[in-house]
């Protein structure tokens, strides 16, 4: 199994990562990918995905930061992307953590979409699938997608919403990131939305963490906490685990390239 959105090297993992991985491990997470959300994060994610083979990364700049860097970051990552795509068996595996978040309003809306699009061109400059953030944001989100669609696809993380909409997404080549949300029974549109998509158009994540499974709220997420999402994946389908864990982790190993 493989958890495609997880903070590995935010608290509490980044105290004891080799015992956070192995915890990952016994609880059937074989292979994380940890998305960074800014150029503070990025060397010691590099650092953590060499020193373990079940880590892999994307390098990014997530909306939340945008207005902390400057326009020569954005070159800066080309440069990064680049160098880390050139190195014997990468574990750079996408674009990512961007996207658009409108639910603070102090955050710079153009800035934000200057990043979007910026991460989306080196997204098909490097031919890497891109991870993508969005809050409050949905037709902006889709429509920048339209103007530079990522030719490798991606994630649309913490999926939350209706049918449509992820139709609209799959049609743009993306697949839909499933993750705590739906272990929540109070979230009837998105668990509506999960049980009619086809299961080739998932993949599973815990956003450790953040996002909380159903009964453990007020604590961290742990990578380990996946099987509640894919527990709950095959009971809202109808399937068994087996067929989730399956489906899920062959998807996500395509989409990133990772060897099984």
């Amino acid at each position: 199994m493989i958890d495609t959105h997880c903070h590995f090297d935010f608290p509490p993992f980044n105290d004891d990562p080799k015992r956070a991985l192995t915890l990952a491990q016994e609880g059937g997470v074989n292979q994380i990918v940890i998305p960074t959300v800014g150029q503070s994060n990025w060397a010691k994610v590099q650092l953590l995905c060499q020193r373990y083979p079940a880590l892999y990364y994307g390098l990014g700049i997530h909306p939340f930061f945008s207005a902390e860097h400057t326009s020569d970051v954005c070159q800066r990552l080309h440069f990064e992307l680049k160098e880390a795509l050139q190195q014997p068996y990468s574990k750079c595996v996408a674009v990512g953590e961007c996207g658009l978040d409108f639910a603070i309003e102090t955050l710079d809306r153009e800035l934000q979409h200057t990043w979007l699009q910026a991460q989306l061109q080196l997204a098909n400059i490097y031919r890497l699938p891109i991870i993508l953030h969005c809050r409050k944001a949905f037709p902006e989100l889709v429509r920048a997608i339209r103007a530079d669609t990522p030719s490798q696809g991606g994630v649309y993380h913490g999926f939350s919403g209706s049918y449509q909409q992820a139709v609209q997404l799959i049609d743009l080549g993306l697949k839909i990131g499933v993750g705590g949300t739906i272990t929540y029974e109070r979230a009837k549109k998105t668990r509506e939305t999960i049980a009619k998509l086809p299961l080739s158009e998932i993949v599973l994540e815990t956003d450790a963490p953040d996002m909380p499974v159903c009964g453990f709220q007020g604590q961290p997420n742990r990578p380990e906490r996946i099987a509640y999402v894919m527990n709950t994946v095959a009971s809202l389908k109808g399937i068994s685990i087996e067929s989730v864990t399956e489906a899920t982790t062959l998807t996500a190993h395509e989409l990133f390239k990772i060897p099984s």
